[in-house]
């Protein structure tokens, strides 16, 4: 059975190469276009209600429909399909850096005491066009403080610096930037920073990142994951992980974890996973 996140597919219309494989009225080939915005929801169904992920600014997208202003879409991250609103797309980003600090602001000129345009989460891609001692101008004319972005093909080194980055962060179900996040999102951040593959929900994480662990000892980096939430070491005793306990993305020791989400009904830990 096709799993609907991961299937460019709604009846009306499908992916070109899904001919054969799923029931459609048309056939297509994607659009290509990125999100416009600092933040887009993507979601389940057109009428918005139910918010599956999201995307931040210049994520690649291949659109298939275009319907009624929503646009029904495939994110090239990780193949996570859904809608989003056409009013949130833009042009295709050829990105040459990323936001790679918790957040940034678009200025209209390279000078940090103007108003700025947006705040920008970590992971934005953005086009560099020029650059002065501290600011870098992307392409639309805004610019960025230089200190604040990396090369978008350079990757992180260490997937649980990259978590850290977010600890404070409001616990935001479907969420996936630095003003809320949910415990997937936190680790396909931390993941495609360090250009690592990771789909955007814990049960398909589960089922592909990493190698599992039997009896190893914790190390930095390992996680840990529950039926519905997933963790990642910092330590051999210590976790962190947006979640609804704290309603943020907090340190937590893993013994404790471990005994306060299955005495809260979840259940254990159904798998380690070593990155």
């Amino acid at each position: 059975m096709n799993d609907r996140r991961l299937t460019p597919a709604n009846g009306r219309v499908a992916a070109r190469e899904l001919m054969g494989r799923v029931e459609a009225d048309r056939f297509v080939a994607p659009e290509a276009a990125a999100v416009a915005i600092p933040v887009a929801d993507l979601w389940s169904t057109p009428e918005r209600t139910a918010r599956d992920r999201q995307l931040v600014m210049g994520e690649a997208v291949d659109i298939y429909e275009r319907r009624a202003g929503m646009a029904f879409l495939r994110a090239r991250r990780d193949g996570y399909v859904g809608y989003v609103a056409e009013a949130d797309l833009g042009e295709p980003v050829a990105a040459t850096h990323i936001v790679g600090v918790p957040a940034t602001h678009l200025y209209p000129a390279p000078d940090m005491k103007r108003p700025a345009v947006a705040r920008l989460s970590f992971g934005a891609r953005l086009r560099v066009v020029a650059g002065s001692d501290r600011f870098f101008e992307v392409e639309g004319g805004l610019h960025v403080p230089r200190p604040h972005l990396a090369p978008a093909n350079r990757a992180f080194t260490d997937p649980a610096s990259v978590a850290q980055l977010f600890f404070g962060v409001p616990y935001l179900w479907g969420g996936n930037s630095i003003d809320g996040i949910d415990c997937s999102g936190l680790v396909q951040a931390a993941c495609l920073a360090c250009h690592i593959p990771c789909p955007g929900d814990s049960d398909l994480q589960e089922a592909v990142v990493g190698q599992a662990l039997e009896d190893e000892p914790p190390a930095r980096g390992d996680l840990y994951f529950w039926k519905g939430h997933v963790a990642m070491a910092v330590d051999a005793e210590v976790l962190i992980h947006a979640n609804a306990h704290h309603m943020a993305v907090a340190y937590e020791p893993i013994e404790q974890a471990i005994a306060r989400i299955e005495a809260q009904g979840d259940g254990p830990v159904t798998s380690r996973r070593r990155l």
